[in-house]
């Protein structure tokens, strides 16, 4: 029997929603090999893969092949037995939803997210949530961000999704393309999408008034079809972004704008910290380097719980 090439909208432990031609929507189960060839995350298949089923009438569906990924990103898992977790394949873009407020989202948490998007080669768009509830001291905490991450080179946009401000900006970055959405629970991404696309209708919950932490609303990642063309994949709420997948004397390179200080270092080796005649410290040093950046950096590089994975690529 012919294979069938699909694509994985769901993932839900042992079984695997995926959509086949003309948008049918089926069920499938993985073969046991694919937990045999050194996989080392909790989730060997992620939505967004290409698969190939075997069909079996009357029974269920079995994916038989994981086709190329052209990317992926990639978080430390919570499953301490297992190294890492594929969050979503084959993504066109990211969409970072930021809020300063209900609750606040960290530098730490943006440049994380930023520098792994970057390693996996996804670009991403900042969008920040909320405008309609931050007092003038959070609207110039906004401002300063977005100055900040514009400088670098990133785009930003400002909305309010549950009053539909800004949304028409959203949709023209999203039409036609697959999209993935990240950030903190409590964030707005599944008002966002609604406001996108009303048809999904997806959950939301309030911010918890006694911790200002955001309620999960989703529990896994998703696959949708947008009524206007494209996909939006819709990830659970995400405390901590631990980077996993390349060497930490590469982290300086995956921060944009420290690429061209580094030609100025002394040493070929500089990690940017310790060294003399450093052009990132010196960049530091004269202002043209958000300290806020520098710090994130040095964090992350001193980060007891970073490694270095290899083979997570298949």
């Amino acid at each position: 029997m012919d294979l069938i090439e699909g694509v994985v909208i769901c993932s839900t432990g042992s079984w695997y929603t995926v959509r086949i031609a003309k948008g049918k929507i089926v069920k499938a189960r993985i073969k046991g090999k694919f937990r045999l060839h050194g996989i080392k995350t909790t989730n060997p298949v992620s939505v967004g893969d290409r698969v190939l089923l075997e069909p079996k009438p009357n029974e269920e569906n079995m994916i038989t092949e994981i086709l190329p990924r052209k990317n992926y990103i990639i978080r430390k898992s919570v499953n301490l037995s297992k190294q890492a977790h594929i969050i979503a394949s084959n993504i066109d873009q990211a969409l970072l939803i930021v809020t300063i407020a209900s609750p606040s989202t960290s530098t730490g948490f943006i440049d994380r997210f930023l520098v792994t998007a970057e390693a996996y080669h996804i670009p991403v768009t900042i969008v920040f949530n909320k405008i309609d509830i931050y007092t003038q001291k959070e609207k110039d905490k906004l401002e300063e961000l977005i100055s900040l991450y514009k400088t670098i080179g990133y785009d930003c946009l400002t909305i309010s999704a549950i009053n539909n401000e800004g949304i028409d900006a959203v949709k023209n970055i999203m039409q036609d393309k697959v999209t993935l959405l990240s950030g903190h629970s409590g964030v707005g991404k599944s008002t966002m999408v609604n406001a996108i696309d009303n048809s999904l209708d997806l959950k939301t919950a309030n911010v918890s008034d006694s911790h200002h932490k955001g309620k999960h609303t989703t529990t896994f990642a998703e696959m949708f079809e947008l009524d206007m063309g494209g996909f939006i994949i819709d990830t659970p709420g995400i405390k901590g972004f631990g980077l996993v997948d390349f060497e930490k004397e590469d982290l300086a390179h995956y921060f944009i704008e420290m690429r061209p200080l580094m030609v100025d270092c002394k040493f070929n080796n500089c990690q940017h910290i310790k060294e003399p005649k450093c052009g990132v410290k010196g960049a530091l040093e004269n202002g043209t380097l958000a300290e806020s950046r520098y710090q994130n950096y040095v964090s992350m590089w001193n980060d007891d719980q970073q490694e270095s994975y290899r083979n997570l690529s298949y």
